[in-house]
C-alpha cells in the first residue's frame, strides 16, 4: 500500500488474454495491495491466433494458482511437447523442436560435444535418441506423474483462455466494466493518464494503466505516441490465413509448421478441433493464393470460412512510458512460429510484480523495465530469424530472398560459433535454452566443423556404454507410456470434444 494505505489502482484497458493474463497475475499476487478494474467491451473481437504455448506457461499456472485438469477441460486443451518442422530445412526436410533435455551434460562442456566425439569413431547414433520429449512426441505417447521428469506445455483455444482467466480474477477481486473508451484525460504537466473516459460518460480513475488493445495500442501510441520500431525487414511476414476445422485425425502431442512457398503454416490440435492457419508475405503471394494453399492442406472440414489477419512485426520503442504499460500486441509483434506470443504478456506482467512501482513512478526503474523487455525479445527476434535464413531452400523467390537477408550480428556470432565450435549457449535474457538453439540449427542443416575434445578423455569403451544405457533408458520409459489421446481421455477429457 501507499504511504497513505491507500490500495495503488490498477486500471487495465482491454481484455483478451492479455488483458486477463495481467488480471489473474496481479489479483494473485498482489490483491492486498491493489485495486484492479479491467475495461472491455464485448463488441470489440479479439485476435485469438495463439494457441499454442511454450513450457513456461506452467510456471505462470503455478504462480496464479491455477489447477491442470480444470484449466485443461476450460479451454479444451491438449498437450505440447514440441514443434516438428516440415520443409524448413529443405524440401521433404522434418526436424522436432523438443522442449526436453539431451543427454547429460558435463561442466566442461554440454552433452552433444561427447555425442559428436562418439559419431567421429562410428558410433553414438541419432542425436534425437537422447531426448525423451522428442522421441515420445514421434510416438505419439505422453503421460505425466510425480515419478515422470518430462517437460511439456499446451494447446489451448485461447478464447476460452481468456474466459477461465476472467473467472479466477474476479473471485479474486478483480471489477471488470463493460464498455469502450473513447479518450484519455491526461495529467496537462507531467503527461501521465489520470483516467479513461468511456461511450457512456463514465471515468475510470487509476494510477498506472496497462494497455491490452491489441494492434490498436489506443495508450501506448495513440496517447503517449512512443513509436514504433519495424523489424519487417528480418521477418517480413504481415499476414495470416486462419480456419479451425473438425477434428478426424489422431491428436498428437505437438504443433505442426510445415513451410510453404512463402511463409509457413500452423496445424495446433485441440480436443473439440483443429487450429490451421497460413502465415505469409503478401510481397510474395496474394491472399487469395495464400487461403487456397492452406484449405487444400487442412484436415477435416472447416468450422467458418477462413479469415485475414494483419500485422506487422516490431516492438513499441517503449513498453512502459510515463503510468502506461503496454502487454501483448500493443507492445510488440512476432509471428507465432514459436508459440511465444502468451508467454511474453505473461513475463511481462510477472516482471511487473517484481518491479511494481509502490515508490512512485520514475525513470531508473521504467528504464530497468524496458531494457529487459527489450533483451528478451531480441533473443526471440534472432531465434526466429534463424529459422528462415538457415535454410537451404532455393525453389521460390520468397527463400531466396531469406538467405540473402544481412541478419543482426548477435545472430551472426551464434551460427559462427556453433559452426566453428559446436557452442551453444542461453544467455541471461535469453528464453530458449540450449537444446532449443541445438535442435533448430541442426534442423536447419547446419553441421559443426569443431567441438570440445571432453569426450577423449573418457575410454571409447565407457563413453559408448554410457551413451547406450541413456538411449535404452529413453526408449524404455517411451514405450511404457500410453498414446497421448488415451492419456487425454483419462485425464482431462470435455464433454463437447
Amino acid at each position: 500500500m501507499t504511504a497513505n494505505n491507500k490500495k495503488m489502482r490498477v486500471v487495465i484497458a482491454g481484455g483478451g488474454t492479455a488483458g486477463w493474463v495481467a488480471a489473474a497475475a496481479l489479483s494473485s499476487q498482489l490483491s492486498r495491495l491493489l485495486d484492479v478494474t479491467l475495461v472491455e467491451s464485448d463488441q470489440i473481437g479479439t485476435i485469438g491466433v495463439g494457441e499454442a504455448t511454450i513450457p513456461t506457461h506452467r510456471t505462470f499456472h503455478h504462480m496464479i494458482g491455477a489447477d491442470e485438469v480444470e484449466f485443461m477441460r476450460a479451454t479444451n486443451a491438449t498437450f505440447k511437447l514440441g514443434i516438428s518442422f516440415e520443409n524448413w530445412g529443405a524440401l521433404g526436410d522434418q526436424y522436432i523442436h523438443s522442449f526436453g533435455k539431451i543427454g547429460k551434460s558435463t561442466w566442461m562442456a554440454d552433452f552433444h560435444h561427447l555425442w559428436l566425439q562418439a559419431r567421429s569413431e562410428g558410433y553414438g547414433g541419432d542425436l534425437d535418441d537422447y531426448c525423451l520429449e522428442l522421441r515420445a512426441a514421434e510416438a505419439g505417447k505422453f503421460a505425466t506423474s510425480e515419478k515422470l521428469d518430462i517437460n511439456y506445455a499446451y494447446h489451448l483455444d485461447a478464447s476460452r483462455y481468456a474466459q477461465y482467466l476472467r473467472g479466477l480474477s474476479e473471485k479474486r477481486g478483480v471489477r471488470r466494466i463493460e464498455g469502450k473508451f473513447v479518450d484519455v484525460r491526461q495529467n496537462a504537466e507531467s503527461g501521465f493518464i489520470e483516467s479513461l473516459i468511456l461511450e457512456s460518460g463514465k471515468e475510470v480513475d487509476g494510477d498506472l494503466f496497462i494497455d491490452c488493445t491489441g494492434f490498436r495500442a489506443s495508450l501506448i501510441e495513440k496517447t503517449m505516441d512512443v513509436g514504433f520500431e519495424d523489424w519487417s525487414h528480418w521477418l517480413p511476414m504481415n499476414s495470416a490465413a486462419a480456419v479451425q476445422t473438425k477434428s478426424d485425425a489422431e491428436i498428437l502431442p505437438y504443433t505442426r509448421s510445415t513451410a510453404r512457398e512463402a511463409g509457413w503454416q500452423w496445424r495446433i490440435p485441440l480436443q473439440n478441433r483443429v487450429g490451421n492457419g497460413h502465415v505469409y508475405c503478401s510481397d510474395y503471394i496474394s491472399d487469395d493464393e495464400a487461403t487456397r494453399i492452406l484449405m487444400e492442406s487442412v484436415d477435416g472440414e472447416p468450422l467458418f470460412d477462413p479469415r485475414i489477419i494483419r500485422f506487422r512485426t516490431g516492438r513499441r520503442k517503449k513498453m512502459w512510458e510515463k503510468n502506461c504499460i503496454a502487454l501483448g500486441l500493443s507492445s510488440e509483434f512476432l509471428e507465432p512460429l514459436e508459440s511465444t506470443s502468451i508467454h511474453l504478456f505473461q513475463i511481462a506482467v510477472t516482471r511487473l510484480i517484481q518491479l511494481f512501482p509502490f515508490s512512485g513512478i520514475n525513470p531508473s526503474l521504467i528504464n530497468y523495465f524496458n531494457r529487459l523487455a527489450d533483451e528478451e525479445f531480441e533473443g526471440i527476434r534472432d531465434f526466429i530469424i534463424l529459422h528462415y535464413f538457415q535454410t537451404k531452400r532455393d525453389d521460390t523467390v520468397f527463400w531466396r530472398d531469406r538467405q540473402a537477408l544481412d541478419i543482426p550480428d548477435s545472430l551472426k556470432d551464434r551460427i559462427a560459433l556453433y559452426r566453428d565450435h559446436a557452442v551453444v549457449y542461453q544467455g541471461e535474457a535469453d528464453l530458449f535454452r540450449v537444446e532449443s538453439w541445438l535442435q533448430v540449427l541442426r534442423g536447419q542443416g547446419l553441421e559443426s566443423e569443431g567441438y570440445h575434445h571432453v569426450g577423449q578423455l573418457m575410454s571409447p569403451e565407457k563413453l559408448r556404454s554410457s551413451l547406450d544405457g541413456l538411449k535404452e533408458n529413453i526408449r524404455g520409459v517411451v514405450s511404457k507410456l500410453p498414446h497421448h489421446e488415451e492419456f487425454l481421455a483419462k485425464y482431462c477429457a470435455v464433454s463437447d470434444s
